[in-house]
Order: C-alpha cells, then structure tokens, then sequence
C-alpha cells in the first residue's frame, strides 16, 4: 500500500469528520460530487467543529494532527478551519471525495421519491436502486475510502492523529470497510452517516502480524451549543434563518 510503514507504525487514532451544512442539505437535495460551498450555517458550524475537535483531542495532547480532506469545497471549507486552530496544513486526497450519485445528482430528495417511485424505494431498503441511474457502487467507495485512511495513518506514529474531512456516505462506506462489516453486511446498511459538522472516530491497533485494527470510539459525536439554539439553523432567532428551507431537509433520509 503507498505510503505503509514497513514497521507497521500508526497514528494514535482517526476522525472521520463530515463537513458543514451546504444551500443543497437547507433544500432538501442529493449532493454527490456536485461541489458546492458552505452556507452561512454551514460556517458557523465549521467554526464550532474545528473548535471541539480541538479541544478534545489537540489541545495539551503532545500529539501532531495530520489533517486530510476531499477535493470538494465544502469538506476543504470546514478541513481549513480546524488546520488553521492547529497550525497545520491540509492535505488533499481525491480518494475522500463523496460517492457519485450519478444523474440523480443536484435533485431534491422529494422529486427523486415521485420520478423515481421504485428506484427510490428501493434505495432506502438498501436494494440498489440508485444503481440503476450511474451511481457509484457503495463497496467501491468503502474500498477507496479504507484505502485511503489506511494509508495516511501509517505514515506516523503514535504521536500523530489523523483527521479526515469528508461526507456523510463516504463516511458511512468507509467506516464499515475498515470493520469489514461489509462481510456480514454487503448491503452497508449497519453505519449511517453523521450528522453535518459531527464525526465518528476510531483507536487504530494492530495485530502482531501487522493487520490493522479499527475500534469505533465516537460515532456522530458534535460541538455542543447553547440551550434552545438549532444546530442546522442557528440563525432562526434573529430572524435570519434557514425557514422553510430548514423544515424540508428535516425530512431528509440519512445518506445512504
């Protein structure tokens, strides 16, 4: 593998971290690959992930964090924030790109479910719907994700983490090759994706032949914020808010 230590060092532990809220997650649409900024919520949670993730796991740690993103902007967007807090660059590896969802791409989730009553229905039993109109195979995505995450994780040791910014299906893929719970599971339906700005995280082990080990220990873990403030619309207070935009992608299905 490029980039493997042939002593079989690691880095301490990995934080799968998805990026911030988009115009398209406000609307209700199916994102990809289509490569879309942050929207103001999307900002403000950047700051507020950067600033936990942080705390919790850089601040008077002694450990380096290596941080790595997706190509696209909203994943560079929220990778930047946390780099800057920690005085580190951003790498950036085409592998952490999210899935491809093909010509249903840039859709609202609510028009796919009409024009496509079937393939849809089937997407959400897990049944490969989505197939049927150009999108990515999931067992693609966790192989390049897992790939990709192994990889940079054996570039340092135990002074090191890893950080990865990213996207909610690609998050979910990837975290359930690395604990090969697509043998059990070849439908990766066990892990959803996080929530905008939240993360999973894993310890890294190693077995004494040199395998590597994953043991989840946070999953969709986030900032926390003030009583009475929405995550996904922080602004509604003042009267600037997301409206309606905010009620349709409640709705919202998780990645799939």
């Amino acid at each position: 593998m490029p980039g493997a230590d042939s002593h079989g060092q690691t880095v301490y532990a990995v934080t799968l971290v998805r990026h911030g809220r988009t115009a398209y997650n406000a609307a209700g649409k199916l994102q990809g690959q289509v490569d879309i900024p942050l929207n103001d919520t999307g900002l403000w949670q950047a700051d507020r992930t950067a600033q936990a993730l942080y705390e919790r796991y850089v601040k008077g740690s002694g450990r380096t964090p290596i941080v790595v993103s997706s190509p696209l902007e909203r994943a560079c967007q929220t990778a930047e924030r946390f780099a800057q807090l920690a005085g580190v660059q951003v790498a950036v590896d085409e592998r952490v790109k999210e899935r491809s969802f093909g010509e249903w791409e840039g859709c609202r989730w609510s028009d796919l479910e009409q024009n496509y009553p079937r393939d849809f229905g089937m997407w959400k039993r897990f049944q490969d719907g989505e197939m049927r109109h150009g999108a990515e195979a999931k067992a693609s995505v966790g192989r390049r994700g897992a790939l990709a995450v192994e990889d940079w994780a054996s570039r340092a040791g135990q002074d090191h983490e890893l950080f990865v910014f990213s996207h909610g299906a690609w998050i979910s893929q990837t975290a359930q090759k690395l604990m090969h719970l697509d043998v059990v599971d070849p439908t990766y339906a066990s892990i959803s994706g996080p929530d905008n700005g939240h993360w999973v995280r894993f310890r890294v082990l190693r077995t004494l032949d040199g395998a590597l080990l994953w043991r989840m220990t946070e999953f969709n873990r986030g900032p926390s914020v003030e009583p009475g403030v929405d995550w996904n619309d922080p602004f509604a207070a003042n009267g600037s808010g997301e409206d309606s935009a905010h009620d349709t992608a409640a709705a919202v299905p998780p990645v799939l």
